[in-house]
């Protein structure tokens, strides 16, 4: 499972997605400070 993590002024948020191409999709249209991980 790859995983967006956002991290915003007073909150963050995390994504789920099924495969590293949908994530990397959600993170190209980011602002701000994000980080993309994998975990089994």
């Amino acid at each position: 499972m790859w995983v967006v993590t956002i991290f915003e002024k007073n909150s963050v948020r995390m994504f789920e997605f099924l495969s590293k191409n949908e994530a990397n999709n959600m993170l190209a249209n980011v602002n701000g400070s994000a980080i993309l991980s994998f975990t089994k």
